[in-house]
C-alpha cells in the first residue's frame, strides 16, 4: 500500500462556529491533527480546506500540504476525493486515510491501525471500533455504534452501523471512530453514487457505501479519541491537554 492522509476541513459548523480554528492549549484544533498526522508517519499529509483561514492556519507546517476545495461540497468524502484529483491526478496513492478534522486527540498508532483491514484484499474500506464503556456511552446518539463481532480477532467486518446501541441484548457494544482508509477504486465508486435512503435515515454516510455492496473493515483499538463537535466537547478537550 501507499498511502496518502487528507484531513477535510470547513468552517461552516453548525453546534462549533468556525470548528478547525478553536484554540485547544494555544493551537488551533486543525493544526493539533495534522500534526497527529505526521507524527504516524505513514506518508503525505494534506489538509483539504473548504476555506482560505484553513490554509493559512497550516501553511507554516512543515511536511503539511494545504489545499482549497469547494466549499459548497456536501461531505468530507467529496472534499478528500476533490483533494486528491488536484494533488495526486496519476493515482499514485492507491489507498487515502480520510482523517476528521475534529480529532484533536488521534493516536497516531490509530492511523496505522486504520490501514490493517485493507490487508484483505476483499475489504473496500477501513474504519476503527473501540469497546464503548459506558451506558450513556452507549445510549448516546451522537455515537455511532457498530454492529459487529471480533470473537478474538483485531479486525473484522462491519455489518451495520446506527445511533441507537445496536446489536440488542446482552454482549459488548463498539464505538465507531469515524477515520477511514479507503481504496482509491472504492472512494472513486462512492463519490458517484447518491445518498442512500439508511445513510438519509440515520444520516450516517458510510451506510451508502453498505446499501451498495461495499464492504468495511474494523479494526479495533482500545480508546475512542475524545471528538470536538460541541461547545462542551471543547471545554474537555482543552482540559485534556
Amino acid at each position: 500500500m501507499h498511502p496518502i492522509i487528507v484531513i477535510p476541513s470547513r468552517l461552516a459548523s453548525t453546534r462549533l462556529p468556525r470548528k478547525p480554528l478553536v484554540d485547544i492549549g494555544g493551537v488551533p484544533m486543525i493544526v493539533r491533527v495534522a500534526r497527529q498526522a505526521l507524527v504516524a508517519q505513514i506518508g503525505p499529509v494534506v489538509v483539504a480546506a473548504g476555506d482560505e483561514e484553513i490554509l493559512e492556519a497550516v501553511k507554516g507546517i512543515s511536511g503539511v500540504r494545504g489545499v482549497l476545495t469547494d466549499s459548497d461540497l456536501a461531505s468530507g468524502s467529496d472534499r478528500v476525493h476533490a483533494a486528491l484529483s488536484d494533488v495526486d491526478p496519476d493515482g499514485a496513492h492507491d489507498v487515502v486515510i480520510n482523517l476528521q478534522g475534529d480529532l484533536p486527540l488521534i493516536a497516531p498508532s490509530s492511523l496505522t491501525a486504520v490501514l490493517k483491514p485493507l490487508e484483505d484484499p476483499a475489504i473496500d474500506i477501513g474504519t476503527l471500533a473501540a469497546p464503548v464503556m459506558s451506558d450513556a456511552e452507549r445510549d448516546a446518539t451522537q455515537v455511532v455504534k457498530i454492529a459487529c463481532d471480533f470473537d478474538g480477532a483485531d479486525v473484522t467486518r462491519a455489518l451495520y452501523f446506527s445511533r441507537l446501541p445496536i446489536p440488542w441484548g446482552d454482549g459488548p457494544h463498539w464505538h465507531h471512530v469515524g477515520v477511514y482508509a479507503w481504496r482509491r477504486t472504492a472512494l472513486e465508486r462512492f463519490v458517484a453514487l447518491t445518498p442512500s435512503a439508511l445513510e438519509r435515515r440515520e444520516s450516517l454516510e458510510q451506510l451508502r457505501a453498505l446499501q451498495a455492496g461495499m464492504t468495511i473493515g474494523c479494526a479495533r483499538i482500545d480508546h475512542a479519541p475524545q471528538g470536538v463537535d460541541t461547545p462542551a466537547d471543547l471545554e474537555h478537550v482543552r482540559g485534556l491537554v
